[in-house]
């Protein structure tokens, strides 16, 4: 939660003295500098904050930041957060994971981190591909990817990031891309004020070993066309002249149509704050491949208890009936029983 009476600091009490060791021209600079650029408006202090991180390129990121920092194993990251959170409730949590580490062998610690709504902020470098390891395909890699470990085309059908937060009801869930570093900030802050598990998916560019991943959708000159900017409350257009948007038909599925030819009330108005989240999965499955238009920003925002204040709950209330545990007493409590050797 945001202190007003934490001192103020500026980017430069956020930036360790650590050289950044990324690739020259990798994606991670442009978030690490919106990161480190937003901090100081966030009215927490840095020995108050986390940065917990896994196994990849985008895991050597609590090095760069001046707070306390795990880097821990790999896909653990929301582990080891969930301790952190739970533990202690005053502290700024944050996840920084890559779609190797998140969505492979760390699939299983990410959904549940989301189902129970323990309150950090996770950010998912999403590279679709191995860096760290030289590029292999990752759970994110398209279908008939060719990489070292896929040398006659990728046959696995990828995971789509928001879907998955979506499918073990994340309370926030939002994307954003590594080339416009006012629409991460913006992002970033959201999550960040968000009361629970954060979840953003940041389409970012390995340019050794999946240069030009998003370039269709990300480059400059084709954001206008292919970028469609969610903001709640408002009807989802997109184009250079917002001239195209997108309906929900008589089945439910989401279409993108010419404004003119369905007229300005046919367009499907955002709700982020929608309790159900099927608004939220449809626009999240809205692009098919990196050649549509394509969803950023808020997808969900939703308000329900965090994890931490309900553990702190059950814990209070347990105290106030039983009074201090005692450790041997639950020792030998009921399911216990005595092994004798045969006589």
């Amino acid at each position: 939660m945001t202190d007003t009476s934490v001192r103020l600091t500026t980017k430069k009490d956020w930036t360790s003295d650590q050289e950044v060791r990324w690739c020259p021209g990798c994606g991670d600079y442009g978030i690490l500098l919106a990161v480190q650029t937003l901090m100081p408006d966030l009215g927490v202090a840095p020995e108050n904050t986390v940065f917990v991180s896994g196994i990849g390129c985008s895991s050597r990121f609590p090095y760069y930041m001046n707070t306390y920092g795990i880097h821990s194993i790999h896909g653990r990251a929301p582990a080891v957060a969930t301790g952190v959170a739970v533990a202690r409730p005053d502290l700024d949590v944050w996840v920084i994971t890559g779609d190797g580490d998140a969505l492979s062998i760390g699939g299983n610690h990410f959904i549940h981190a989301l189902r129970r709504n323990v309150n950090m902020t996770i950010l998912l470098f999403n590279n679709r591909i191995y860096g760290l390891t030289k590029g292999q395909y990752s759970p994110t890699s398209e279908v008939g990817k060719v990489t070292k470990s896929s040398p006659f085309g990728s046959i696995d059908p990828p995971f789509n990031p928001l879907a998955v937060a979506l499918g073990a009801e994340a309370s926030f869930v939002a994307r954003t891309h590594d080339l416009d570093r006012k629409h991460m900030i913006e992002t970033f802050r959201a999550a960040h004020d968000h009361r629970g598990a954060s979840f953003v998916e940041i389409y970012q560019n390995c340019n050794v070993f999946n240069d030009g991943a998003y370039d269709e959708i990300t480059g400059r000159e084709h954001r206008p066309q292919m970028m469609i900017d969610l903001k709640h409350g408002e009807p989802i257009r997109f184009g250079p002249d917002r001239e195209r948007g997108v309906v929900m038909g008589s089945d439910g599925q989401l279409r993108l149509v010419d404004v003119a030819d369905v007229g300005e009330d046919a367009i499907l108005v955002h709700d982020a704050h929608r309790d159900d989240p099927s608004l939220a999965f449809a626009l999240a499955r809205l692009s098919h491949d990196d050649h549509s238009p394509t969803p950023f920003g808020v997808f969900r925002s939703v308000e329900r208890a965090d994890y931490g204040t309900a553990v702190g709950a059950q814990l209070a209330a347990a105290s106030q009936k039983k009074g201090p545990g005692d450790l041997n007493d639950l020792l030998r409590s009921n399911g216990t029983w005595m092994v004798t050797p045969d006589m």
